[in-house]
């Protein structure tokens, strides 16, 4: 059993088995809450604890899915060019939103952390939280951060974006798609845009392309904030 465990397939086949089911459930359940991906992470965790599975055991299947990270994520470029004549007309208001965004979530990262007393190391692994995760892996290792730490907190702002962002957008009143698209790129990345485009293809669109803006403008500002 345990060569089957050291498999490389292993972990692929668990991963696609635990999403798949996730997306099942959803389906079943109706619910935003019933997320996909939460779910998938819970039935991942479930196994290995259950049959003793070191981590190490599945990271070699996992490592094939996040080969593909980098090549999904410029694969958003497609709904961004079907919309790229509404790009051109809110291009500046996207910028200048994007980097808005940037520098919020950069300056509540840096302010909740010394608050609560958090170093440096920790500081440089929280504040790229809300791109997309082989960016924010980048900057973490620049600052000297625990990759570990940037992942966790990125797939939480992704997750919570993917959960919140038709209620948020309800709660406060936004009705146009290019805000609601960009709201959503800006603070939850990839995770985020995946709901942009259920929502719809302009506010996936939007969310892509303030994505892409977001990744820009943390890369240039972390630097200041750290």
């Amino acid at each position: 059993m345990s060569e089957v465990f050291s498999s490389p397939l292993f972990g692929l086949a668990l991963s696609i088995f635990a999403f798949e089911s996730g997306v099942w459930i959803n389906k079943k359940a109706k619910n935003p809450i019933a997320n996909p991906l939460v779910i998938a992470m819970i039935i991942v965790i479930s196994v290995l604890l259950l049959f003793n599975i070191p981590l190490e055991s599945y990271e070699k299947g996992s490592s094939i899915i996040n080969m593909f990270l980098l090549p999904v994520t410029s694969v958003l470029a497609l709904s961004i060019y079907r919309q790229r004549k509404i790009l051109m007309q809110a291009f500046f208001p996207i910028v200048l939103g994007t980097f808005a965004g940037a520098v919020a979530a950069l300056t509540s990262i840096l302010v909740m952390c010394r608050l609560m007393g958090l170093d440096q190391q920790v500081i440089g692994s929280l504040l790229s939280k809300s791109v997309t995760t082989p960016i924010a892996i980048a900057i973490t290792q620049q600052f000297g951060g625990v990759p570990a730490l940037t992942v966790a907190s990125t797939l939480i702002s992704g997750v919570g974006g993917n959960l919140l962002a038709p209620f948020l957008a309800k709660m406060f009143g936004i009705k146009d798609p290019v805000a609601h698209g960009v709201g959503i790129g800006a603070c939850s990345h990839a995770l985020g845009t995946s709901k942009a485009l259920q929502i719809g293809e302009l506010e996936g669109a939007m969310s892509s392309i303030s994505l892409s803006f977001s990744a820009i403008w943390t890369v240039l500002l972390a630097p200041l904030f750290f």
